[in-house]
């Protein structure tokens, strides 16, 4: 039985990647929903707005702070090895360092970079839009799974 600061520390990881999924959970249930009914250049700028919002202390603390924690879990699991979770916990820090936080990094941050660089009202705005949208949106998918499932992986340890 997982117990004392490492118990503290898988339920902080439950919380932060249970949170991380939900933010992106919305992203993909309404926003981008939200956003691509939008003409292109009211899109463009929005996401453009919400990008530059989004790298704030509240969600990167969130967001990077679980990364940490995941990656804290990984290495007192290797440390403390114990009898019963270990798999789990394992399972669970790699799913979201890999699946949500890892490809935040290669998947979603190279086409905001992108989306950045463009002026809102440009063709080439217009052009890259529905791309973005359809891209960035399956991308945020993925990494709302992974980190949904690396909090229930995470629970399953302590069950």
């Amino acid at each position: 039985m997982i117990d004392g600061p490492f118990f503290v520390l898988v339920v902080a990881g439950i919380l932060g990647t249970g949170l991380v999924a939900g933010v992106f959970y919305g992203f993909s249930a309404f926003v981008m929903r939200g956003l691509a009914a939008l003409p292109p250049a009211q899109g463009v700028a929005a996401m453009n707005a919400i990008n530059v919002a989004a790298v704030r202390p509240a969600f990167m603390a969130v967001f990077a702070g679980s990364a940490a924690l995941s990656a804290l879990i990984a290495v007192v699991t290797f440390v403390v090895w114990p009898d019963e979770g270990r798999v789990e916990l394992l399972l669970g820090s790699a799913l979201y360092l890999a699946g949500s936080f890892g490809l935040t990094i290669v998947a979603n941050v190279p086409r905001n970079d992108r989306l950045a660089r463009l002026i809102p009202g440009a063709p080439a705005a217009a052009e890259y839009w529905p791309v973005y949208v359809r891209e960035w949106t399956l991308w945020n998918h993925v990494r709302t799974v992974a980190a949904a499932a690396a909090a229930l992986v995470y629970i399953s340890a302590l069950t």
